[in-house]
């Protein structure tokens, strides 16, 4: 699932007129970039959520094409549900045998999604989550084992722990994310919910796993200086890394 509903609101005047997921770098759309990545990862259906511009997304979505993977759409325009509910929302349009790969579409990254997939299979957790020791003000908390233990917010000094450790260790959550369809069963949430809150809670009982990007470039275009950021660095990388983004 391609998580490109949200409103942009930090990469304003960018998104006056366009929603983040159209927004270019390197000569392609943000949502091509992370169609192309999960086609290449060999997924073969993606969902996309839609809310902020929901009629340009789609037509860029029916401009995609593809023989290996199909593309849907799950419709968030008369409510922007989050995360957690734009999941919940779009359950129907799933396999409900196979897990789901969740993507933000806001960010650009080497990290190779097959390996994370064969992570996930291998380790068995009801979700993995991919993770890197990057500057951040919000971090997850992980074990010795990397099972999630904590979330915790620097600038507010806001801390929950889901397991007792004697070690703690930080990472900064890439946005990439794959659930078991069992944790359809163990939501109770409804409406609007962000899922790092549902995340927290099912932590105190069931297995999350921490995957870590360790040697991977990774970007997110949250804010206007993060683009030009984004869009500088990857003008200077090589030919072999920019294929590596998709």
């Amino acid at each position: 699932m391609l998580f490109a509903a949200g409103l942009g609101t930090r990469l304003k005047p960018l998104t006056n007129e366009k929603p983040k997921a159209l927004i270019e770098v390197n000569g392609m759309t943000m949502l091509y970039l992370a169609l192309r990545k999960l086609e290449n990862a060999g997924i073969s259906k993606t969902v996309v959520n839609v809310h902020h511009f929901s009629d340009l997304v789609i037509k860029e979505i029916r401009r995609f094409q593809s023989d290996q993977m199909q593309v849907v759409v799950s419709d968030e325009s008369d409510q922007l549900l989050d995360t957690g509910g734009g999941l919940l929302k779009a359950r129907p349009l799933f396999d409900l045998e196979s897990p789901v790969l969740l993507y933000n579409v806001d960010i650009v990254t080497t990290a190779s999604l097959k390996n994370f997939i064969e992570f996930h299979h291998s380790h068995k957790g009801i979700v993995s989550l991919m993770v890197k020791q990057r500057p951040t003000s919000r971090h997850l908390l992980f074990n010795e084992d990397m099972e999630l233990a904590g979330w915790e917010n620097l600038n507010t000094g806001e801390k929950i722990i889901t397991k007792e450790t004697s070690t703690l260790r930080p990472f900064g959550f890439q946005g990439i994310h794959i659930v078991e369809p069992r944790i359809f069963d163990l939501i109770t949430e409804s409406g609007k919910f962000p899922i790092m809150e549902l995340y927290l809670r099912l932590a105190r009982t069931h297995t999350f796993m921490g995957y870590q990007s360790q040697n991977d470039l990774w970007f997110d275009i949250g804010t206007t200086q993060k683009l030009e950021t984004t869009r500088k660095t990857i003008n200077q990388m090589s030919e072999h890394e920019k294929k590596q983004l998709l």
